[in-house]
């Protein structure tokens, strides 16, 4: 009688636990890999040809599941990172960094407010929100072509109101000031 793959990781769970345990040393990360396996087994086709050796096919995919489950952690950030990042960032500026960036933030909102209201929705939408131009286009009614234009003119504004000089990243003379 041929047993099911499923099945198979079913009747070999704890021994798949135990040598998973002592390959990772953390119950949660067995756990995790174990659940994403047996989620992974139970969305294989029954009629893919089987492995020679189906225990060994299943440890070995949870060995990958395992090995990905720590590539994507090891993206993220510890504690001690973001709580350096909370906390340590503000230590760290000194008191005239801190005033300039201030007046830049007071000199942006006023330029902000010096736009009309459809130039920032759009740059907060392109900007901000990273909505492609032709998403934005389609929400005001308006042309690529206008929401180029309407964004040009609200960078530009915000720019001078800054202090900085404004430069194209986009269309003909792109990294030119504008």
């Amino acid at each position: 009688m041929e047993t099911s793959l499923l099945g198979l990781f079913l009747d070999n769970y704890e021994d798949f636990r135990r040598r998973l345990r002592r390959r990772l040393r953390s119950d949660d990360l067995v756990d995790d890999v174990l659940q994403e396996t047996y989620l992974r087994v139970e969305r294989l086709d029954p009629n893919v040809e089987r492995a020679t050796h189906p225990t060994g096919y299943l440890f070995r995919m949870a060995l990958n599941m395992a090995a990905d489950h720590h590539r994507s952690s090891s993206r993220l950030l510890t504690g001690e990172e973001i709580d350096e990042l909370v906390h340590g960032a503000d230590d760290q500026l000194d008191p005239p960094a801190v005033l300039a960036s201030r007046q830049d933030l007071a000199a942006l909102c006023e330029a902000l407010e010096m736009l009309t209201r459809r130039q920032r929705e759009i740059l907060i939408a392109a900007r901000v929100d990273e909505q492609p131009q032709a998403a934005i286009a389609a929400r005001h009614g308006i042309s690529v072509r206008m929401v180029g234009k309407e964004l040009k003119k609200a960078l530009e504004t915000c720019a001078t109101k800054v202090g900085r000089k404004s430069v194209q990243r986009f269309g003909p003379g792109a990294g030119d000031p504008s």
